[in-house]
């Protein structure tokens, strides 16, 4: 297992290289850049804040760059460096961990995944939790109670979830309980009341419950269908298995059978995906519900970098996404062979 955990390892660093360093390259031929978004807002209306401090000094009377303050604005943003320099920079600083500064937050990267990181984490987290919570025991009834009606009615129910899209249930939530035509329920937008700093301890608590039920409830419908039918899936294939009836011969009672060897061999195929299920809930916001329920996270922030061409963001937020994937996806198979002991990676037989 020490030389596989070693292998993979060594091979975490090509594919992330081979990944930052295609996105790198199809950014170069994208057009409307941050030096074009620039010139496009200091000839219409000029620019304020900390970027007007720089760049207004580069707008002339009539509205127009010349060729040595296009020059000037290239090296504000780094364009001024060839585009292979520009990456090896960029790589000996990710390996740092420093992603630069934003072209349009006037934030470091860093700083700007830490504060939107709170919000996509209280999403992704009580999906996560909420998901495996109902799935697998609902799972492990239906697979118990296969072909009864049940079964069929919580499929119906199940699948319907399934087939209408997150965003499409949150504006239902919106119009139905947020004071749209019905009822004002739950509040419209944010994480938190403006006054949440004033709130005592259990306030906090509950206002901040009252603000996540419909994004939460809204992600969690749409997830449900997957593991619940795979939890049904592999218990069903574990029951019909001949050490079931085995265990039925020797009167062994169905409950002792199901939880104390059914459930143990079903489950691991269930534990295998927590790991990537646990680190992907921290960075896999939904970018709709965010949007639909004003969550300013990082797949609000993802979204808006890339539309405004933020390239140290988008870099730096890819680079992140990506080698949490990748250590997610090691940890799962990892976790396969601890809970497995006939499973061996390094190719010995036990």
């Amino acid at each position: 297992m020490f030389r596989y955990i070693l292998k993979r390892l060594a091979l975490m660093l090509p594919t992330l290289f081979g990944i930052l360093a295609i996105t790198f390259v199809v950014i170069q031929f994208v057009p409307g850049g941050p030096v074009e978004q620039m010139v496009q807002q200091l000839t219409k209306a000029g620019v304020s804040g900390e970027t007007a401090s720089v760049t207004n000094s580069l707008l002339r009377q009539s509205n127009q760059l010349s060729p040595d303050e296009m020059a000037k604005l290239k090296v504000l943003y780094g364009f001024d460096q060839p585009p292979l320099q520009r990456f090896i920079k960029m790589v000996k600083n990710f390996t740092v961990f420093d992603f630069g500064e934003s072209f349009f937050h006037h934030k470091t990267v860093a700083q700007l995944i830490q504060e939107k990181l709170p919000v996509s984490m209280s999403l992704g987290l009580w999906t996560f939790i909420l998901t495996y919570l109902i799935c697998i025991p609902l799972g492990i009834i239906k697979a118990v109670k296969d072909g009864s009606k049940f079964d069929g009615i919580t499929s119906l129910f199940i699948l319907t979830g399934y087939a209408i899209p997150p965003f499409v249930l949150g504006v239902l939530f919106l119009v139905l309980f947020c004071g749209g035509s019905f009822w004002s329920v739950f509040p419209l937008n944010g994480l938190v009341s403006d006054n949440w700093a004033t709130l005592s301890f259990w306030h906090k608590i509950t206002d901040y419950l009252w603000h996540i039920t419909l994004p939460v409830t809204a992600s969690v419908i749409g997830s449900l269908a997957i593991m619940t039918i795979l939890t049904k899936n592999v218990f069903l294939e574990e029951i019909h298995k001949q050490y079931v009836y085995t265990a039925r011969a020797k009167g062994l009672s169905e409950r002792r059978i199901l939880f104390k060897h059914v459930f143990r061999n079903a489950l691991i195929p269930l534990i295998t995906g927590f790991p990537a299920a646990f680190i992907g809930a921290f960075f896999t916001g939904s970018l709709l519900i965010e949007t639909l329920f004003s969550l300013d996270g990082l797949g609000l922030l993802s979204y808006e970098a890339v539309m405004k061409r933020d390239y140290p963001v988008v870099m730096g937020t890819l680079y992140i996404f990506t080698l949490m994937g990748l250590v997610a996806k090691l940890l799962s198979d990892i976790s396969y062979a601890w809970v497995d002991p006939r499973i061996n990676f390094d190719g010995e037989q036990k």
